[in-house]
């Protein structure tokens, strides 16, 4: 089954939506799009009766819901509704939650116990969608990165939900170990010309999907993120 992503004119590119219960890296620059996608993604879930958890290293609960209140996709409405739940791991409570019971402190002992405990809390609460913002989630908790990265991921991708991890990737060539584990990898491109900025999404693998790998023109509107799927973005 397939799962719309809520941004008009993106599920025409991988054949209809994404595949339910599967990881996804949404990539990117600063500034191309990749929080608001994900937010549209989460609030298309609440819509459509599910439940949804956002797991921020950036901001707080309160700089989300106003940044994305400002579009007119119904964040507010999805936030109100009670089935989108939050975790800011620089707040305690949060800290708290993700610390292993053998452990001293308020961080994970390892990057299992962390994987373990979010996998836990979302299959508890029936969490149908979720958004991990984002990698540097484990750059805060531990030192080895890569390794780290691979760990958690391999983990997360036995979790039942459907998940996007954002990545400050800025090279769509430069893969890395987890855009190898990753089911799929969206691209948000952003080009700085004369005229303005210009904006793009591409699919850079999407496994069981028939894709499109063009870049497509990004634009925000009133009602967030819009691909145009039949115009190409000249590079």
């Amino acid at each position: 089954m397939r799962l719309s992503t809520g941004v008009p004119g993106f599920d025409e590119l991988v054949d209809g939506g994404l595949l339910r219960d599967r990881l996804y890296i949404v990539s990117g620059p600063p500034g191309s799009g990749k929080t608001t996608f994900c937010s549209q993604f989460l609030t298309k879930g609440i819509f459509e009766g599910e439940t949804a958890l956002y797991v921020s290293m950036h901001e707080s609960e309160s700089e989300i819901v106003r940044d994305m209140t400002n579009f007119e996709f119904g964040f507010d409405q999805a936030v109100n509704s009670g089935k989108l739940k939050f975790m800011d791991v620089f707040e305690s409570e949060t800290k708290r939650f993700l610390a292993s019971s053998r452990g001293t402190g308020d961080s994970p002992d390892s990057v299992e116990n962390l994987s373990n405990k979010l996998v836990s809390f979302i299959e508890s609460n029936n969490i149908d969608r979720v958004v991990i913002d984002s990698t540097m989630l484990l750059e805060y908790f531990f030192s080895s990165e890569v390794e780290q990265l691979i760990t958690f991921l391999t983990r997360l991708k036995r979790a039942n939900a459907t998940i996007l991890l954002i990545s400050e990737m800025t090279d769509p060539t430069s893969y890395s170990d987890g855009h190898y584990l990753a089911h799929g990898v969206i691209f948000m491109h952003n080009y700085l010309e004369s005229g303005g900025m210009t904006r793009g999404v591409q699919i850079i693998k999407m496994r069981g999907t028939k894709i499109d790998c063009n870049i497509r023109p990004v634009e925000f509107s009133e009602r967030g993120l819009h691909v145009h799927p039949n115009e190409t973005v000249q590079t």
